[in-house]
C-alpha cells in the first residue's frame, strides 16, 4: 500500500512538471512551508539551525547541510523528510503534508528551485569528484589561482603582512613557540629578498621543535594522549608517532602504517580504539571505531550516524559503515541496526567500490593490507584533498572545505584545493613540503580577518582568520619566556627531563584552554572563550602556581630542589620494600604522588609494616589497616590518600633505620581505579615540581640574567608581544618590578607576566 502511494505521488509530480508553468517560490512553496514547518524552522525556532522562512534560508540549509538539491527532488532531504522515506517523517506532530503539497514541492525542486518563474535555476548541489584532475601548470599556480579568486569577486588582493607579523605567525605555526627577542632581531635585520623562505626552511629543519608542536594536532586527530590511564584496552602510539614526525614520514606511508600495523613497532594502538567504558552500543565496538576513525581522518567522511542506521543527512548507509568495518575484523560481521541484530552479514566493501575491493575470504592481515592500499591509492583523490584541507584549516583558521569532516561539501575554491592536492601527491606526500607551500603562499601571508558574519550566505575567502593560541602554545610560551618547564618523570626512571606541554597529562588550565581529553577523534578544537577559561586564567591555582615559580626561576630565586632518599618508581598492583638509613635525620616526609591513575581520588596508598629501628629496638607506626594489601600481610600501616604527605618527627629519637612496604590496598585495584602512583621519602620539605633529579637541557634556551626592571620589561614585551612597551606600559611595568636595591621583585614579575598573557595581543594569532 505504501509503495502504491509513493508511485501515485511520483505520477502526480510528473504530471505537474508536464502541465504546470514554472513554479514560483512565494506562490507555490512558501505557503506550504509556512503552514506545516514554521513552528520549528522559522524565526527564533531554528531546529538543527534550519530556517525555511525565506528563499535564501531554504537553499542555505541547516547544521547537517543543504536540504534542497536543485533539479533533483529525489536527492533532496526536504522531500525525504516530508515523505518519511527512510528517515523520521516531518513534521513529527500535527498535520502532515498532503500528496498535492508534496507534489508541489517536488515540482519546484525538479524545475531548478527558482525564486520566480523567470529567475535562473538555482545551482545544483556540489558533487565532489573522486579523482584529481591534475592539469600541467606553469609558474606559481597557487599564487595565480588566488589572484583569479579575488579578481572574480572584484576585490583587490591585499598586501602581505609585515615581517613582524609574519615572524610571530610562522614561529607559532611551525614550532608552537614565540620567537625570542634574539630571534626577532636576527630576522628583522635581514634584508635579503628570500628571508621569509629561508626562515621557514630554518624552522622546518629543526625536526624536534617541529615535531614537538605538530604532535599535539596529530594526537587530537588520532585520539592519542600522554599521561592518561584508561580502564580497559587502549594503547598509546606516541613511541611511533613522534619519530614519524621527526623523520617526516611520507603521508601515504604514515596512513598505511596506521591502517595496517604489521611490523614490529607499528602503531597498532590506532586500530585498537577506545573500549574502556564497559558495555557500549554496537556502533562503538573496536572494529566499528576503526572504520569510523579511518574514514573521518583520512577521507573526511563521517560514518557515526550510519554506524547505527542509514544516515538521515548524507548518502551513507548502514551497509557502508559495516562494509568498511569488515576490513578490520576476522571473519564475518553481522550488521546491527540501532542495537538490534539484523541477521545479515556485511560484505567487505570499500566506501568507493570503483577503486577496488577484497576477497570476502581474505584473512585479517590481507584485509588490512587492502584497506591501506585503497585509502592511499593514487586514484583516491579524497585522500590527498582531505589532508590538504586539514593543514590549510590548521594554518589559516578555516578549511577550503568546511566542515573539515565533510569533504562532500563544496570548497570555496575547488581549483585551489585540487591544485594543492595534485602538487602534494606529485611531491610524494611530503607533509613538510605541503606546510611550506601553504606558508609561503600569498593566501597565508594576507592580513588576518575576523570570522565571517553569521548571516553570510556563502563563505568568501578574504585572508587567514584570527586564531587563538592552543593550550600547548600558551603554556610553552610561558616556559620559553621564563625558563620554567615541567619535569616529566618516566615510569621506571630515577631522573626527570624538562619537557614541553604535550608530554604531560592535561591540567585544569590546559583543559580550560581547549585541550581535549581525546577519548575520540578531535579534528577541531573549540577555541571560543568560556567562563571556565576565564576562571582558570584569573584565579586558577594551576596558573597562579606556575607564574610564581616562573618568576622566581627567571630571577634565579628558586633554591635547588632537595634530593629524595627513596623513590619507588611507578607502583600499580606490586609492592616495594623500603629499608632506609635515617641516622641523624630530624624528620621523614613520606610522599605519595599520583602518576596517571584513572581515578586517583579513590587510590588508597599504604606504607605497610612501617617501623622505626634504633638501639632500643623497633617502634611500629600506625594502626592495623582494615583493608589488605594484595599478597601481603602486615601488622601496622600508615594508610594515606593519593596524593599525600605524611611527616614523621625524628628529632632526639636516635633512630637509625626506617622500614616499610609501599603499595596499594586491594580495594583500590578495581579496573575503574587502575592505580599508578609513586612513593618518595625526603628528609626536608620537597619541591613538588622536582621530586627527582632533572637531567638534560630545557626545550628552549632560558633567558639569561641578571635583569633590571627596565631590561626585564623590554625583554618580556619583546618576547610576549613582539614589540617594545609604550611609555605608559613601561612605567607601570617598572613600578610592578621595582624592588629593594633596584632588583626586580618576584611577586611583581608574576603580576606582569599575568597581565601580558591576558592581553588579546598575546593570545591571538593575527
Amino acid at each position: 500500500m505504501r509503495h502504491s502511494w509513493f508511485l501515485c505521488l511520483g505520477f502526480a509530480a510528473g504530471a505537474a512538471l508536464a502541465a504546470d508553468p514554472p513554479a514560483d517560490f512565494m506562490r507555490d512553496v512558501h505557503p506550504v512551508l509556512a503552514a506545516k514547518c514554521f513552528s520549528c524552522h522559522s524565526g527564533d525556532k531554528r531546529f538543527a539551525n534550519l530556517s525555511l522562512a525565506t528563499y535564501r534560508d531554504v537553499l542555505r540549509g541547516g547544521r547537517t547541510g543543504k536540504v534542497v538539491n536543485p533539479g533533483s527532488s529525489g536527492d533532496s532531504l526536504l522531500v525525504r523528510r516530508v515523505l518519511g522515506d527512510g528517515v523520521p517523517i516531518m513534521p513529527p506532530a500535527g498535520e502532515k503534508l498532503t500528496p498535492a503539497e508534496i507534489a508541489r514541492l517536488r515540482a519546484w525542486i525538479d524545475q531548478g528551485a527558482r525564486e520566480t518563474p523567470s529567475s535562473a535555476a538555482a545551482r545544483p548541489n556540489w558533487v565532489p569528484p573522486l579523482g584529481l584532475a591534475c592539469a600541467p601548470s606553469s609558474g606559481d599556480s597557487l599564487e595565480e589561482l588566488t589572484r583569479q579568486y579575488f579578481r572574480a569577486r572584484n576585490a583587490p588582493l591585499p598586501a602581505p603582512v609585515g615581517d613582524e607579523v609574519f615572524l610571530r605567525r610562522v614561529y607559532l605555526d611551525l614550532w608552537g613557540l614565540l620567537p625570542s627577542p634574539e630571534e626577532q632581531e636576527a630576522f628583522l635585520s635581514d634584508r635579503s629578498p628570500d628571508r621569509r623562505a629561508r626562515l621557514v626552511d630554518h624552522l622546518l629543519a629543526d625536526r624536534h621543535q617541529y615535531a614537538g608542536h605538530w604532535i599535539s594536532w596529530w594526537n587530537d586527530l588520532l585520539r592519542n594522549d600522554e599521561g592518561v590511564n584508561y580502564a580497559g584496552a587502549r594503547k598509546s602510539i606516541t613511541e611511533w608517532l613522534y619519530p614519524a614526525l621527526v623523520e617526516n614520514l611520507a603521508y601515504d606511508e604514515f596512513a598505511r602504517r596506521l591502517l595496517n600495523p604489521w611490523r614490529s613497532g607499528d602503531p597498532d594502538g590506532f586500530l585498537l580504539g577506545v573500549n574502556w567504558r564497559g558495555d557500549v552500543s554496537a556502533s562503538q565496538t573496536p572494529v566499528m571505531q576503526a572504520a569510523q576513525n579511518s574514514a573521518q581522518i583520512f577521507l573526511g567522511v563521517n560514518l557515526k550516524c550510519n554506524s547505527c542506521h542509514d544516515s538521515f543527512v548524507s548518502k551513507w548507509k548502514l551497509k557502508d559503515a559495516y562494509g568498511l568495518a569488515t576490513f578490520f575484523t576476522e571473519g564475518e560481521l553481522e550488521m546491527v541496526r540501532c542495537d538490534a541484530r539484523t541477521g545479515q552479514m556485511a560484505k567487505p566493501e570499500f566506501l568507493y567500490p570503483e577503486l577496488g575491493g577484497v576477497d570476502p575470504q581474505a584473512s585479517l592481515g590481507e584485509r588490512r593490507l587492502w584497506a591501506a592500499a585503497l585509502f592511499t591509492s593514487p586514484e583516491n583523490g579524497r585522500f590527498a584533498r582531505t589532508i590538504v584541507n586539514r593543514v590549510w584549516h590548521k594554518l589559516l583558521g578555516r578549511g577550503i572545505v568546511e566542515p573539515v569532516d565533510d569533504m562532500d561539501a563544496e570548497p570555496w575554491s575547488p581549483a585551489i584545493l585540487d591544485a594543492l592536492a595534485c602538487e602534494f601527491r606529485a611531491n610524494r606526500y611530503d607533509l613538510k613540503w605541503l606546510i611550506r607551500r601553504i606558508i609561503l603562499s600569498r593566501a597565508y601571508q594576507l592580513p588576518a580577518v575576523d570570522p565571517p558574519p553569521a548571516g553570510e550566505e556563502m563563505f568568501v575567502f578574504r585572508g587567514p582568520l584570527v586564531r587563538r593560541m592552543t593550550a600547548e602554545q600558551f603554556a610553552d610560551a610561558v616556559g620559553a619566556m621564563t625558563g620554567e618547564w615541567h619535569a616529566r618523570i618516566a615510569p621506571r626512571s630515577t631522573v626527570a627531563e624538562l619537557v614541553r606541554e604535550w608530554r604531560l597529562a592535561s591540567s585544569p588550565l590546559t583543559r580550560a584552554l581547549g585541550r581535549p581529553i581525546r577519548d575520540q577523534v578531535f579534528t577541531e578544537r573549540d577555541a571560543s572563550a568560556t567562563t571556565l577559561q576565564a576562571l582558570e586564567l584569573t584565579n586558577g591555582e594551576t596558573y597562579m602556581r606556575l607564574l610564581r615559580r616562573a618568576s622566581r626561576r627567571m630571577l634565579d630565586e628558586l633554591p635547588p630542589a632537595p634530593a629524595n632518599l627513596f623513590d619507588s618508581g611507578r607502583v600499580s598492583s606490586e609492592s616495594v620494600p623500603v629499608d632506609l638509613n635515617i641516622t641523624g635525620l630530624k624528620q621523614l616526609r613520606l610522599i605519595v604522588y599520583d602518576v596517571d591513575s584513572y581515578s586517583p581520588e579513590r587510590v588508597q596508598a599504604v606504607w605497610a609494616n612501617a617501623r622505626l629501628a634504633g638501639p632500643d629496638g623497633e617502634t611500629r607506626l600506625g594502626q592495623l589497616s582494615p583493608g589488605k594489601m594484595k599478597s601481603l600481610a602486615f601488622a601496622s600501616a600508615i594508610r594515606v590518600k593519593t596524593p599525600s604527605e605524611f611527616v614523621i618527627n625524628l628529632e632526639g629519637k636516635h633512630y637509625t633505620r626506617f622500614r616499610a612496604v609501599a603499595g596499594v590496598e586491594e580495594e583500590s585495584l578495581a579496573s575503574d581505579i587502575n592505580p599508578r602512583i609513586r612513593f618518595f621519602i625526603f628528609s626536608e620539605p620537597p619541591d613538588m615540581e622536582r621530586l627527582v633529579r632533572v637531567e638534560g637541557a630545557p626545550p628552549v634556551t632560558p633567558p639569561e640574567g641578571p635583569f633590571t626592571p627596565a631590561s626585564l620589561t623590554t625583554r618580556l614585551f619583546r618576547h610576549a608581544l613582539g614589540r617594545l612597551p609604550q611609555d605608559r606600559e613601561a612605567d607601570v611595568a617598572r613600578q610592578l618590578l621595582a624592588g629593594p636595591g633596584g632588583k626586580p621583585r618576584a611577586d611583581g614579575l608574576a603580576d606582569l607576566l599575568w597581565a601580558l598573557t591576558m592581553l588579546p595581543e598575546f593570545q591571538l594569532i593575527r
